[in-house]
Formats: structure tokens, C-alpha cells, sequence
């Protein structure tokens, strides 16, 4: 149970900042860090275990049929990932709390902070790859918030779009990756994937799946060639950027590679997917970052190419190019995050970010220059800082790899050019940004920043220190853990941390990285020229803007083509799609009709056919007669009705006979406020149109129905009949279904019906329409609004109206009856005080107000569920046991009662809240539950 804390605590404190800010910034940004805190020490509670080697699992069921389980795990992968998430954003919380001014909204800041928290937890520790995909696609949504954090900027709209945009694309093929990877592996749980390598990599789907998986990886990591929405995500404030961009978000696609790194790595086809994305963003990136004037931008670049030698090593394949993969996760999320930190505090306190303007700092800002230039040497892989470890590591990994012995000097090139371009832009930002001549014309006086903002950076700086100068003693076992989680079960490889290796390749490549970095950088200005003049100029940004363009286009005339308003076009378009495909589905069959014979026709089954095509008939033809064609269509329901009967189903009579007494009510308070007669609007040539359509779509459906029942079919009710008693506990197999075996849809149901009644009452409040005078003949309507007689039958109704919607309600589980029923009973009876009594006389006895009812019914239906899952059954099992009393002898309970209370309540709260406020529109119904004053 702890290990779901962990996820779970930052959505639910996500709620504390934007109360807390009320009380100052420090308040809100106490609240945000005791979450996070209290997450840490749940995460460090568990980390002898960890360490032991061991995994802890945690989870529910919660679809099981569909292998969608509330599962979670923590190995030594998940526990470095959590770890970062939660360390580093403590640390963003301190910094974001003197970078933000006091415009801008905090508790907001550190709400969305905490929900991404959250959801980048979830993918980390989920063991159910439909879960992990839940929670992927919530980074999405809140990383969305955080870059459009700052709203009043056009180029942070525009930035948390693409970023939505790119990483939802990603999402979606992920998506279907992941349930072809769960339909090959059997099961969607990672214990169970990560041992079926084998399996997946000889299916004949593993290259669909392995190129859909891929597709959500890179986008959300950034890959060329998706790499272009980091750089404009940068419009994001800087604590979002040290943040989402360095230590977690861009983080989640590699930790994706890594997860299913035993199950997907191995053949030829993801090296080359996987090691030539990350090779080309490595060296591209790399290349591009040299050129950025903007510190953010510079950043950005370099994390999208930190990231290719991350994705590079993983596509390499080996155990120790993995092991060297995790190592430099470690290391760029600490000099990264103390990078884009330090960069905030340039522009916090110089009041720009442009290196063209900046330079000097070093007199005005020694402290901030000493702790970023540190950073920036592990950034170009300096030797006694960690990013030289990682890299040396990587350096001799590109030496070794076999599906290039051909080429083999390619990926060593690649790697050193790589080299050279990060010493490069990793000087150009120290130079350029803290010696040089006296800045001019700055926004601010440059100064050091307030005591606290720089403590985050300087306690990641000491952990790129320590880890380079002893990096066994630090990260060694960190690392153990989490490398044998990536390799699951392969033995871990011999390496050694050890800061001297003695003069070999690796060495060679990294001093010939050092060495030609300086020698770029020094000849910068010949450089900077031949990028702007013999390269040509291409901007992903305006590509991916034209074709959001086209594809918007190409939607307004789609829509418009489609949608012109007219009903009776989309009926006809609705019923053309239908037939097309009723017609391919049976395109080809040798025959459509069965064998079996039907049922005999009976004379009274015949006059109820002839009354119910009578009733469609007058329907039709008197559809301009709105009062009439009404009359008419409630025949067809009573019709219907008397068929549930005379088929013995006797639950769905009942429920039609309530429903169509509820619409029949409900539609003749609308069509008080109508005309009594439409218009003829319809041309000779569209009712033709209409007429065959009809009747070709009337004959498809005939004839689909006949073909059903004239074939021999298997049918699952004899499941239902068996199982009624025995596992719901009720002879009304209908309500047991509703109830128990399908439950989880009637709460969805009901919650629909919830949200539609609410939805309606918000149109319908306030709206006031005339009372129509006359009847469609010029003759006045009588003045008296609520006759005698009517109000002196209805009375005596309510209670014995109630005392059957009890009786139905308490009877539904073993006889015909139920929640919904009693429901649809109570709200008829209701509605019939308000129509007959008037609103004075009904409200001072039934002050109700419908609101607290629909939300007490979902929440009663909810908590049943719930509660299964407190006893560890699947959500909305029901228990049922049998009990005795002196008088009242032997008696069934089920829980399944509690859930019908719940729909009781939301059915008749819906239905009121409805049916009170439309005839509330005439000013002569006033909404339940509000005074006389306010009516």
C-alpha cells in the first residue's frame, strides 16, 4: 500500500497550493514541498529493499478480463527514476519560489508541478502497461500547462500545443504498440512481458509494434526527427525547463527503453531503429546547440542530444552499453537540472538570456559563474566530474559494436564529433556568458540571486563533484540496482567505476573531444559564418505549422461539406453509411437466411403488430401535428411494452411503461412552448430521397433479423441463469446483471444520466419563455392553471406512488422491479404534486434541491464499488448472506441493494432536475430547493 502512496500523493496534494496561497507564496510553496517530501521518505522507506535486489508489487484488479490491472512495482529502474523525480523537484519547488514573481499565480504553479510529479511516478512505477500508458498521457496533458503556464504568451501557446500536439501523436501509436505487445506476450502485466523476449521477437507483429513503440519514445524523448518542440518549449518559465526538460519528461521515453529493454532489444532491426535515431540526434543536436544565442535554447539542444547518446547506448544492445545508459541518465539529470537553474538565475537577475548581450558576469555573479561553470564542465565531459565517467563509458561502448564491423570506424566518429560540438557550446557558455568586456545595456544590474535560489544548484553540482571524484562509493550501488533491472535476469557485466583507466581508446577520443572542442570554439567566427551562409536555412517549426495548417483546411471543408445543419441530411448520410456497411458484411455469402423456423403467429401478437405499424404509420403522417404525432409514438411504446410482456420480460416492461410516462411528461412540457404545427419544409425530391432511404434501411434491418433468428446461434444467457443465485445472489436474472455482473456499465450509465441533468439544468436555468395564450384554434386557455379535481386525485397518489417504489425497489433483486424503476415511479409521482399542487403549495412541503441528490446516488454507487476493493475483490463485486430474525424470519442482504440505492437516488434526482426546471421556464415552476423570494 505504501508503494501506491507514492504515485498517488502528489494528485491529491495537488489541492493544498491553491488553498495555501491565500496565506502567501511561502505557504503555497510549504505545501507543495511537504507533499513531495512525504513522497521522498515513503520512496527511502523502501530502499533496503530495493538494494537487497528485490521487487516490491502492489495492486488491485481492476479489469481483469481485460488484463487492466491497478498494478504497481518498485526494482532498482523504477526506485533511480522516482528518486530523481522527487529529489529534483524538491529542489525546483525551493528554486521556483524566488524565480516566480509576485504576479504570477504560485498556487497554480505548484498544482500542475504536482500533477505531473504524480503522473511521471506513475510511468516509473506502474507494472501494467495500460496504466503506465494512463499515466504517459497525463505527463502529456500537464506538461501542456506548465509550458503554457505563463498564458499571456503567444509563444508559450504555441509551445505547450506542439509539445501536446507531438508527444499525443507519439501517445497514440504507443498506444496501439503497447496492445499489440500485450497481445503477443499474453498479458499487459511487466512481469509477465519482460519474460516473453523470446516470444515477441519471433511473432511476426514485432517489427508493427516495436516501430509504434518506438514512435512514443522518440517523441516524448525528443528524436530526431521529432526533436523540434523541445527548443519551443523552452517559452516555459525555468523551473518547468530544469524540470520537465532535463530530469524528468524528455527522461520518460528513455526510461521506456529501458523498461522493455529484455523484451525488445536484441535483433538487428532495433539497432538500427533505435542506435540511428539516437546517432543522428546525438551529432545533430549537438551541432545545432553550438549555434543558439539564447541560454534556454543552447540547453535545450544539448539535452536533445544527451538524450541521442542515451537512446544511442540503449539501441547499441550490449549489457554494458545499458549499464553505461543508466549511468548517464544519472549524470545529465544532475548537471542539466543545475544548468537550466543557473540559467535562470542569469536571466532572473540580468533580465535577458541573450549571450550577445551577456558577458562578464563573473565580476557581478562569482558564485552563480563558479557553480555553472562546474556544471558546464561536466556537460562537456571534463575529467573529475561525472559526465567524463559516462561518456568514457560511452566513448568505448561505440568501439565494439558487431552490426558495423563493416563501417566500424562510423559510430567512434560520430561519437567524437559529438565530443567536439558539447566542448564547443560548453565553453561558448562560459565564455561568452561570464568573461569578455563589460556588459552593456543589460534589462538589470546584474547581481547574485537571493541565498536559497542558489542552494538546488549548488547541491547538484557537489553530487557532479563527488560522483566524478568517487563514483563507486556514491552512485556504484545506484547504479548496480538499476542497471540489473534493465537487464532482467541477464548477469550484470564487469565495469568498473574507477575515475583512471589508464591510456586507451576511450581516453584518446575523449582528449581529441577536448582538443578539437577548444580549437571550434577559437575558430567560432569562421564557423558561425559558414553555418549562416553555406548551409541552407530550414525551420522544423514552420513545417510542422503548415502542416497543422492543411490539416485544419482540410477539416473546415470536411466539416463544411458534412455539416449544413440539416437533420435530415445527417439521418440520410447516418442510414447510406449503415446499408454500406450492412451490404460489405454480407457481400459474398451464399445465403443469407437460416433454416430454423420461426415462431407461430399468434392473432393477438398479429393485432399488435398492426397497431404498432399503424402507430409508425400515423407517426409519419402526422408529423407536422406535434401534439398528434406525440399521441401517436406513445402507442408504439405502449406496444412495445405489451411485447416485453408477451416475450416475458417482464423488468423491461416495467422500465418502458416508467420511461415512456416520464418522456411523454417531459415532451409535453416542451411542446407547451412550442407551435402547435410545423411548417412544410421538405421538397417532393427529398421526401422521395427520405422514402427510399427509409424503406431500404427498414428492409436491411428486417432482413438482418430475420437472418439472426433463422440461424443457429450460441447465446451467454444460460451463463446468467446459472450464475443469478450463485454469484449475484437473485432469481431477477435482469437487475443481477445490471447490478452485479455488469455493473461497472450501470455506473457509467447513470453518471451519464447525472451529467446530462446537470448539463440541462444549466441551459435551462434563468431562461424565461412567454406562455403561449391560445390553443392552435384561437381559443384561450383556462385561467385556472391547477384544477381542484386534478390536485385533489394527485394528493393521495404520492404516498401510495411512494409505498410502491419501495415495494418495486426492495423486491428488484429477486423479482421483477430495481433501482431504476423505483426511480422513474418516484419522479412521476414528484412531478405529478408540481403539475397538479402548483410550486407554493409543493415546495412548502417538499423543500428538496435535486443537485445533492444526483451527486449522493453516484457517490453511494461509487463507494459500493470501492468497498469490494477495500476487501480485495475486483471493483463492484457483490457479497450477499442470508440472515434470520424472530418475526421476520429467513432474509437475503446484498450490497448490490446499496448500489441500487444509488441509482435510485441519481434516476430520480436526474429526472426532476430535468423535468422541475423545463416547466420552470414559464416562471410558474421555480427551481426545487430555492425560497418563494427567489422564485
Amino acid at each position: 500500500m505504501t508503494l501506491a502512496l507514492i504515485p498517488l500523493l502528489p494528485f491529491a496534494g495537488a489541492v493544498l497550493p491553491p488553498v495555501l496561497i491565500r496565506h502567501g507564496k511561502n505557504a503555497s510553496a510549504w505545501g507543495a514541498g511537504l507533499v513531495t517530501a512525504l513522497a521522498l521518505l515513503l520512496l527511502l522507506q523502501m530502499a533496503p529493499t530495493v538494494f537487497a535486489g528485490e521487487t516490491v508489487r502492489v495492486g488491485w484488479e481492476w479489469m481483469p478480463q481485460l488484463g487492466i490491472n491497478f498494478t504497481f512495482r518498485l526494482d532498482g529502474l523504477g526506485f533511480l527514476f522516482a528518486l530523481l523525480i522527487l529529489g529534483i523537484g524538491l529542489l525546483i519547488i525551493l528554486y521556483a519560489r524566488y524565480y516566480l514573481s509576485d504576479s504570477d499565480p504560485m498556487g497554480r504553479f505548484y498544482a500542475y508541478m504536482l500533477l505531473f510529479m504524480g503522473s511521471m511516478l506513475g510511468i516509473v512505477l506502474s507494472d501494467n502497461l495500460i496504466l503506465l500508458l494512463m499515466f504517459w498521457e497525463l505527463t502529456s496533458l500537464s506538461s501542456f500547462l506548465l509550458i503554457g503556464y505563463w498564458r499571456h504568451r503567444s509563444d508559450a501557446r504555441q509551445g505547450a500545443r506542439m509539445a501536446l500536439a507531438i508527444t499525443g501523436g507519439g501517445g497514440l501509436a504507443m498506444l496501439a504498440g503497447i496492445l499489440l505487445l500485450g497481445y503477443v506476450a499474453g498479458s499487459f502485466e511487466l512481469s509477465v512481458v519482460l519474460e516473453s523476449a523470446e516470444v515477441v521477437q519471433a511473432h511476426a507483429l514485432y517489427p508493427v509494434l516495436l516501430v509504434l513503440i518506438l514512435l512514443g519514445a522518440f517523441t516524448k524523448s525528443a528524436q530526431f526527427p521529432f526533436h523540434f518542440w523541445l527548443p519551443h518549449a523552452m517559452a516555459a518559465p525555468t523551473p518547468v525547463s530544469a524540470y520537465l526538460h532535463s530530469a524528468t519528461m524528455v527522461k520518460a521515453g528513455v526510461f521506456l527503453l529501458a523498461r522493455l529493454f529484455p523484451v525488445l532489444s536484441g535483433p538487428d532491426l532495433w539497432f538500427y531503429l533505435v542506435g540511428g535515431a539516437g546517432a543522428v540526434t546525438l551529432v545533430f543536436a549537438a551541432y545545432m546547440a553550438l549555434f543558439k544565442h539564447d541560454l534556454k535554447g543552447l540547453l535545450a539542444y544539448s539535452t536533445i542530444s544527451h538524450l541521442g547518446l542515451i537512446t544511442l547506448l540503449f539501441g547499441i544492445g550490449t549489457p554494458l552499453s545499458a549499464v553505461a545508459g543508466v549511468f548517464h541518465i544519472i549524470n545529465h539529470a544532475t548537471f542539466k537540472a543545475s544548468l537550466f537553474m543557473a540559467a535562470g538565475i542569469i536571466d532572473h537577475e540580468a533580465g535577458t538570456r541573450d549571450m550577445r548581450r551577456l558577458s562578464g558576469l563573473w565580476k557581478y555573479m562569482p558564485h552563480t559563474a563558479t557553480l555553472a561553470m562546474v556544471a558546464a564542465a561536466a556537460m562537456a565531459g571534463v575529467p573529475l566530474l561525472n559526465g567524463f565517467l559516462s561518456k568514457e563509458m560511452f566513448f568505448e561502448e561505440t568501439l565494439h559494436v558487431v552490426p558495423l564491423e563493416n563501417v566500424y570506424w562510423l559510430l567512434p566518429a560520430a561519437a567524437t564529433l559529438a565530443g567536439v560540438f558539447s566542448v564547443a557550446y560548453s565553453l561558448r557558455f562560459i565564455h561568452d556568458v561570464f568573461f569578455g568586456p563589460e556588459p552593456v545595456d543589460l534589462p538589470k544590474k546584474p547581481h547574485e540571486p537571493p541565498r536559497w535560489m542558489k542552494i538546488p544548484v549548488e547541491i547538484l553540482v557537489a553530487l557532479c563533484v563527488l560522483v566524478g571524484i568517487l563514483p563507486a562509493l556514491v552512485v556504484g550501488p545506484m547504479l548496480a540496482v538499476a542497471a540489473q533491472s534493465v537487464l532482467w535476469g541477464q548477469p550484470l557485466p564487469e565495469y568498473s567505476l574507477m575515475v583512471w583507466h589508464g591510456f586507451n581508446t576511450a581516453l584518446m577520443m575523449s582528449i581529441l573531444a577536448l582538443l578539437g572542442g577548444v580549437l571550434v570554439y577559437l575558430a567560432r567566427r569562421r564557423v558561425f559564418y559558414a553555418h549562416e551562409t553555406l548551409l541552407p536555412r530550414f525551420e522544423a517549426k514552420a513545417l510542422f505549422e503548415a502542416l497543422v495548417h492543411v490539416v485544419v483546411h482540410f477539416a473546415r471543408w470536411l466539416t463544411g461539406a458534412l455539416e449544413n445543419g440539416s437533420l435530415q441530411r445527417y439521418l440520410a448520410l447516418l442510414v447510406i453509411a449503415g446499408l454500406a456497411a450492412g451490404w460489405a458484411a454480407v457481400y459474398g455469402q451464399p445465403s443469407l437466411f437460416g433454416t430454423m423456423n420461426g415462431t407461430p403467429l399468434d392473432p393477438v401478437s398479429l393485432v399488435a403488430a398492426l397497431i404498432l405499424i399503424a402507430g409508425v404509420a400515423l407517426t409519419v403522417i402526422w408529423h407536422r401535428r406535434r401534439l398528434a404525432a406525440l399521441i401517436a409514438v406513445s402507442v408504439v411504446g405502449l406496444i412495445m411494452a405489451l411485447v416485453f410482456v408477451r416475450f416475458s420480460a417482464p423488468d423491461l416492461a416495467l422500465t418502458q411503461l416508467s420511461v415512456e410516462i416520464v418522456t411523454i411528461v417531459l415532451l409535453l412540457l416542451a411542446l407547451y412552448f412550442l407551435p402547435q404545427q410545423t411548417p412544410a419544409e421538405s421538397s417532393a425530391l427529398r421526401k422521395g430521397r427520405d422514402g427510399v432511404l427509409a424503406l431500404a434501411g427498414g428492409a436491411g434491418v428486417a432482413a438482418l433479423a430475420y437472418a439472426v433468428l433463422t440461424h443457429p446461434y450460441q447465446t451467454i444467457a444460460d451463463y446468467f441463469l446459472a450464475q443469478s443465485v450463485p454469484g449475484g445472489g437473485g432469481t431477477n436474472v435482469v437487475n443481477v446483471i445490471l447490478v452485479d455482473f455488469r455493473g461497472f456499465d450501470t455506473l457509467g450509465e447513470i453518471a451519464v444520466l447525472g451529467i446530462a441533468a446537470l448539463g440541462i439544468y444549466a441551459l435551462l436555468d434563468r431562461l424565461h419563455l412567454p406562455l403561449p395564450g391560445r390553443d392552435p384554434y384561437g381559443r384561450a386557455w383556462s385561467p385556472d392553471r391547477h384544477p381542484m379535481i386534478l390536485a385533489m386525485i394527485v394528493r393521495p397518489l404520492l404516498p401510495l406512488a411512494l409505498l410502491v417504489s419501495i415495494y418495486i425497489f426492495l423486491r428488484g433483486h429477486n423479482l421483477p422491479g430495481g433501482g431504476f424503476i423505483a426511480g422513474l415511479i418516484t419522479a412521476v409521482a414528484l412531478i405529478l404534486q408540481y403539475l397538479a399542487n402548483g410550486v407554493q403549495w409543493t415546495q412548502a412541503r417538499m423543500p428538496v434541491d435535486y443537485h445533492p441528490v444526483i451527486g449522493w446516488g453516484l457517490l453511494i454507487a461509487a463507494l459500493t464499488g470501492l468497498g469490494s476493493w477495500y476487501f480485495g475483490y475486483p471493483f463492484l463485486t457483490t457479497s450477499f448472506d442470508y440472515f434470520t430474525l424472530p418475526v421476520v424470519g429467513k432474509f437475503e442482504l446484498a450490497t448490490a441493494l446499496v448500489f441500487d440505492l444509488g441509482v435510485y437516488l441519481t434516476v430520480v434526482g436526474a429526472v426532476m432536475l430535468i423535468l422541475a426546471n423545463l416547466g420552470k421556464a414559464s416562471g410558474a415552476m421555480p427551481s426545487p430547493g430555492r425560497s418563494k423570494e427567489a422564485a
